[in-house]
């Protein structure tokens, strides 16, 4: 079996989503999602610049291929690189999974679990309040929940003091809530720096929450050194890391308990399993980035299944809901958990006949905020 093609494909929803499609002389095709949401031209420019590295190439030589991508234009992929060889690395273990007619993580190791637990995005809305919308996630079955910090309705204000009281707010209704029973995760989005952060952490610790993510910039890991030394809820982090090397220090120095990795970031299955595997020896637990669509989910999901030091799967759009048309075939979905797919690969299907119905979003871009006096801070 040779590669034939590699296809980069942009489309829109709520927002863009970004696959590649990658096609062999036998028929068999695979597909992969990138993960840097609104660099979608520079992700699909990156793949085309890549795919003559590909063509040609047998698609079971997955850990070549990744070392051929990743070095062969001498400077190290990273970032937007890294983003497209984890979309062309996945597709490539959808192909091997589907020559070999099994699931994709039977090439993993085999399932460890028999389902995995997720959590959603809950938030308040004009007609329900953040306690009410906990209480409905938790009747739905949801056993996480994940809540974040607050910005100034409608004015993409965010003021670190102001933010900080009103997350410690929330939690604390939450909790009252849902009970023990439930655990519940905060996303800070590396919105704080260290004193603020600090702050948080200290004043959430009654609560129990499961993990606080991302609660400083990820620009200098030494950070999280401060931090640590400073608090005693659990941390997790990763989800902007591409690729080991940016894992490690973290890792080495367990500087965090969760692991936040982004498969569509970090270099795909084959970068992510080699992380998994560095977590494990440090008792860091997987808690699977997944903002994207129905190829990261289902890529998440094999990884969460062959995984044994696993924590809980991010999981803000449910299987079915997003993309349908252009995704008829996605994983199996009940009550707040993912459900191991029976068909050979991923466990999703894409329908190229559907494309013209998700045009991508021109000019899409980040969300802004700023401090109250106008400087602009991290989304």
């Amino acid at each position: 079996m040779k590669i034939s093609a590699v296809t980069p494909y942009a489309v829109g929803e709520d927002r863009n989503f970004f696959f590649v499609v990658i096609e062999t002389d036998e028929g068999i095709h695979g597909i992969g999602e990138g993960g840097i949401t609104w660099q979608e031209p520079a992700m699909g420019a990156a793949v085309h610049s890549l795919a003559p590295l590909l063509v040609g190439e047998d698609p079971f030589r997955t850990e070549h291929l990744w070392q051929v991508m990743f070095r062969s234009g001498f400077f190290p992929a990273n970032r937007l690189g890294a983003s497209a060889i984890s979309a062309i690395d996945i597709a490539l273990w959808d192909i091997k999974a589907k020559a070999l007619g099994v699931p994709l993580y039977q090439l993993l190791g085999g399932r460890v679990r028999d389902r995995v637990v997720c959590y959603p995005h809950v938030k308040a809305t004009e007609t329900i309040a953040l306690p009410d919308a906990a209480r409905q996630a938790a009747e739905e079955g949801w056993k996480f929940i994940r809540l974040e910090l607050p910005v100034v309705p409608g004015k993409g204000v965010l003021e670190p003091s102001a933010a900080v009281r009103g997350c410690v707010e929330d939690f604390a209704a939450v909790r009252e809530a849902v009970g023990d029973d439930i655990e519940i995760t905060v996303d800070v989005h590396t919105r704080l720096d260290p004193p603020e952060a600090i702050r948080l952490c200290r004043e959430l610790e009654p609560f129990r929450p499961y993990f606080v993510e991302d609660p400083l910039r990820m620009e200098n890991f030494d950070s999280f050194r401060k931090l640590s030394r400073h608090v005693h809820v659990p941390l997790a982090a990763g989800e902007q890391y591409a690729t080991k090397w940016e894992f490690r220090q973290q890792i080495e120095e367990e500087l965090i308990d969760y692991a936040r990795i982004d498969v569509c970031i970090v270099g795909g299955i084959t970068e992510a399993l080699k992380v998994a595997g560095w977590c494990e020896t440090h008792y860091i637990k997987l808690a699977p980035h997944n903002p994207l669509g129905p190829v990261s989910t289902a890529a998440c999901l094999h990884l969460d299944l062959a995984t044994s030091y696993f924590g809980v799967q991010e999981l803000p759009r449910l299987p079915g809901n997003v993309l349908s048309d252009l995704f008829p075939v996605q994983v199996p979905y009940e009550a707040g958990h993912l459900l191991p797919p029976t068909q050979p690969g991923l466990g999703v299907e894409i329908d190229l006949n559907a494309l013209s119905k998700y045009p991508a979003i021109d000019g899409g871009s980040c969300p802004r905020l700023r401090r109250a006096d106008g400087s602009f801070t991290n989304w």
